[in-house]
């Protein structure tokens, strides 16, 4: 959702109502997934898609009239549907999407608890007759929540950890006429590059492009500074140990040791591999990974642990300048997260 947010904020500075349309449910070649979102404002502009491309004027025109009304839609479209040929789902792909106006409120408790690194459950009633529809609670991973005037359909405890859904879904079993919609939101990716090496440099535009938040970690200020990384998010001028300190570490977090230093590498390491970081990858030949294993036995790291390494890092895409050496180990990044 995060890519929404220059949009969504440009339009909430000009005063302009946001409607949220939201993909819950797809059947055969719906071409996005469950969850894809696309803002619409006031002025029928959009950002994001919820087909891409397929339905995306009829939502617009639904969403307009969600924003003019304030009552909640749930659209569906398909090739049983008379509109099928008219809005671009033919193909044989159904889906349905719930278009409801962005409360502001909820919006900003979005964008805070994001920026904090926690993430978050969205609840919607979007198919109740008998109640209002519409968004019924927030609820963070912090434990942080807003509800809303029905949310006596879910459980008052909805401050659970974000990743747990079936706690929620357990307490809405016994309301058999209304069908909620969770939707889970995580904060940006992180990556964090120790050693602002050349290699760095494009692997922070890569990262970036992709969506990641990117911390640069060297205490070599001339590596690490803000003319070599104009892109970075942060740059941190300290040694490991410190900087650990102040980060943090999370599932959404990804590591790439690139220095090639011990005094830099093995404390950052030491520090990476029992973390949730869903990646940790150290540069260095074969011989270096295995001289940089002894080393890691030697600081007491469980083998386990060590065995998280991803060494030489990178896909073998055969590469050798450092843009090349960038895109193997972002692309080494991106399928372990999918895997």
């Amino acid at each position: 959702m995060q890519e929404l947010f220059p949009s969504i904020d440009q339009w909430i500075d000009h005063n302009k109502l946001v409607a949220l349309a939201i993909v819950v449910q797809t059947w055969g070649s719906s071409p996005r997934g469950v969850g894809s979102k696309m803002a619409v404002s006031s002025a029928g502009e959009m950002a994001g898609s919820v087909s891409g491309g397929c339905v995306e004027g009829a939502v617009v025109a639904a969403a307009l009239e969600t924003i003019q009304t304030g009552m909640p839609k749930l659209l569906k479209y398909g090739v049983t549907d008379e509109t099928a040929w008219d809005v671009g789902l033919a193909c044989g792909g159904e889906v349905e999407i719930f278009v409801d106006v962005l409360d502001s409120i909820v919006y900003e408790f979005i964008k805070s608890q994001l920026k904090k690194g926690y993430a978050l459950h969205l609840g919607f009633v979007i198919d109740d007759p008998g109640k209002q529809s519409g968004l019924a609670f927030s609820a963070s991973q912090s434990g942080e929540k807003i509800e809303f005037a029905h949310s006596r359909l879910v459980a008052a405890d909805v401050s659970m950890e974000a990743t747990d859904l079936k706690r929620i879904t357990r307490s809405i079993d016994d309301v058999s006429s209304t069908e909620i919609f969770i939707d889970v939101i995580q904060p940006a990716q992180t990556l964090i590059i120790v050693g602002g090496v050349h290699i760095a440099i494009p692997l922070v535009t890569i990262a970036k492009t992709l969506g990641f938040s990117t911390i640069v970690v060297d205490p070599r200020k001339k590596f690490a500074s803000q003319s070599r990384f104009p892109h970075a998010d942060q740059i941190v001028n300290v040694w490991p140990q410190q900087a650990f300190s102040d980060i943090r570490i999370t599932a959404a977090t990804a590591a790439a040791v690139l220095t090639h230093d011990p005094k830099i590498d093995d404390p950052a390491l030491e520090i990476l591999l029992p973390s949730e970081a869903f990646y940790v990858g150290a540069l260095g030949s074969k011989k270096t990974q295995a001289q940089r294993r002894e080393r890691l036995v030697d600081a007491g790291i469980p083998e386990n642990q060590i065995n998280r390494l991803y060494g030489p890092i990178g896909l073998n895409l055969g590469g050798r300048s450092p843009d090349e050496i960038a895109l193997a180990i972002m692309a080494e990044i991106i399928q372990v997260r999918n895997n």
